[in-house]
């Protein structure tokens, strides 16, 4: 595999030797890769496929390392080893012309913790209470996931978990820079720290940012222009917006009640408003 991995030998992972740490590093792609739920279907594959497990770096003349190395190396391998890593191989790619941070594409999927108040089956009518917390994982939080970003959409569950928000190149549909949030942190709230520190490594002056209703808020448009010269493409959210009364013949009521003659813009009908609440 093609990975740059040297900052692996600096990392406080303290499961193996470096080489060692590499090999399972890789092995944990291949278990993406292949779709594989659980360590012991890695080492089962790995087993039985001795070449794949060569390529990983492992030394195929030994037995493969325990379930329990996997395991450890998992759980103690540091965020930021992981984060560098992606940040070196996004800056590959951007020599090799296959991304170019000019059109950015964000969004945000639910993480759902192992826990059984997101268990389908379970009819406790308090699962969902926020003080509720779950026994078997204390940094969840009670997130809200909906079934489609379409206008009106009603189809909506909640669940205890966290959000993975993603910053992908819309060229090659490759990820440049990711965040995992508790579930109860609204997507617009990180967004604009994402393409921040996504600009520390990757200059994106000048993008494209490309987002659904979520991201609708004034500062995310003006940040984007301001900081980075670009522009936004994003749907508007009408979540706070009603629609305008009409008459028969087509002339519109405005907030203060009353007929409006000819066409007006909103700044017209709130000096109505004003006017009224003067008089």
């Amino acid at each position: 595999m093609n990975l740059d991995l040297d900052c692996m030998s600096k990392s406080h992972a303290k499961t193996g030797r470096p080489s060692q740490k590499e090999a399972l590093f890789r092995s944990f792609i291949v278990m993406k890769i292949e779709m594989l739920e659980q360590i012991t279907d890695l080492l089962e594959y790995l087993q039985n496929n001795l070449l794949i497990a060569y390529y990983c770096g492992f030394d195929i003349t030994k037995p493969l390392p325990s379930y329990w190395t996997f395991e450890r190396f998992i759980k103690n391998i540091a965020n930021d080893v992981l984060k560098q890593i992606m940040q070196t191989q996004v800056l590959r790619l951007v020599e090799l012309n296959i991304i170019t941070p000019e059109n950015l594409g964000l969004d945000s999927t639910p993480e759902f913790a192992n826990t059984k108040q997101n268990n389908p089956k379970s009819f406790d009518k308090n699962k969902f209470k926020k003080s509720k917390q779950p026994k078997g994982d204390k940094d969840c939080k009670l997130g809200i996931h909906t079934a489609s970003n379409q206008h009106g959409e009603n189809n909506f569950e909640f669940y205890w978990g966290y959000k993975n928000h993603t910053l992908t190149d819309c060229k090659s549909g490759l990820p440049i820079y990711e965040m995992t949030t508790t579930a109860e942190v609204h997507d617009s709230a990180v967004a604009l720290d994402i393409l921040n520190q996504t600009n520390s490594f990757l200059p994106i002056k000048g993008l494209n940012f490309i987002a659904d209703k979520a991201y609708d808020v004034k500062n995310i448009y003006n940040k984007i222009q301001e900081l980075y010269d670009g522009k936004c493409f994003i749907p508007l959210n009408k979540r706070n917006t009603k629609n305008t009364e009409l008459l028969g013949v087509s002339h519109p009521i405005c907030e203060a009640g009353l007929v409006c003659t000819t066409t007006v813009n909103t700044t017209m009908v709130r000096l109505h408003v004003n006017f009224i609440a003067v008089s």
